[in-house]
């Protein structure tokens, strides 16, 4: 019993520290879906379940040997949430009432928040990975219930928040450059700490060398 605990426990506060972000994700997005009705409530509900679904799945096989993808380049992902910050900013601009705080559908599917989980949860492919190599299996299936009951209450919290007086004031002057911005911060955050920036920059040295 005590070893089912301490498996939960520690569960439990992998989850929490790697996912702590999520929570300013499912904030924005559940205000997104208030403003505009997209993405609805059961998409970003869904695509949270499957972008760490997805993260989970890719460490299992990342930790039983098999390597997908070199680590510094999963930071090609953190593209997916920079490029809907910069598309929701342009709509910003363009936009006919500047009065109007109503923060742009940056998502607007299931898909896309799938995407933008999967791509900020990538960086926690190096956490997981070895935990779930140094667990056997029985607290490996413990560990990822343990993280489908947490997701439910990071959405429940993301729900909270995005229904929250003050917050829906502040969104409300402010959403239609605070959303599209919080994603771009989040995109090039992914990017720029995998330090993919300096595997690309080393290939084009290399493709640019004279043979």
């Amino acid at each position: 019993m005590d070893g089912i605990l301490g498996t939960v426990g520690t569960a439990g506060a992998v989850f929490a520290g790697t996912n702590v972000d999520d929570i300013v994700i499912l904030t924005v997005l559940f205000l997104s879906a208030r403003a505009h009705g997209l993405p609805r409530p059961w998409q970003i509900i869904a695509g949270q379940y499957t972008g760490i679904a997805v993260t989970v799945v890719v460490s299992v096989i990342a930790a039983l040997g098999l390597a997908i993808l070199p680590d510094p380049w999963v930071g090609l992902v953190g593209s997916l949430p920079l490029a809907m910050g910069v598309r929701g900013l342009i709509e910003a601009v363009r936009a006919k009432d500047p009065a109007d705080g109503s923060p742009p559908a940056v998502a607007s599917g299931l898909l896309s928040v799938a995407s933008i989980t999967v791509a900020n949860g990538a960086d926690n492919i190096s956490v997981y990975t070895p935990v779930f190599r140094t667990i056997g299996v029985s607290a490996s299936l413990i560990t990822i219930a343990v993280f489908a009951v947490l997701v439910a209450v990071w959405c429940l919290i993301g729900s909270w928040l995005g229904s929250h007086k003050k917050i829906i004031e502040f969104v409300e002057r402010y959403g239609r450059w605070l959303v599209p911005l919080v994603f771009i911060a989040i995109g090039l955050v992914i990017v720029l700490e995998s330090g993919v920036i300096s595997l690309l920059a080393d290939l084009v040295r290399h493709l640019l060398e004279p043979v």
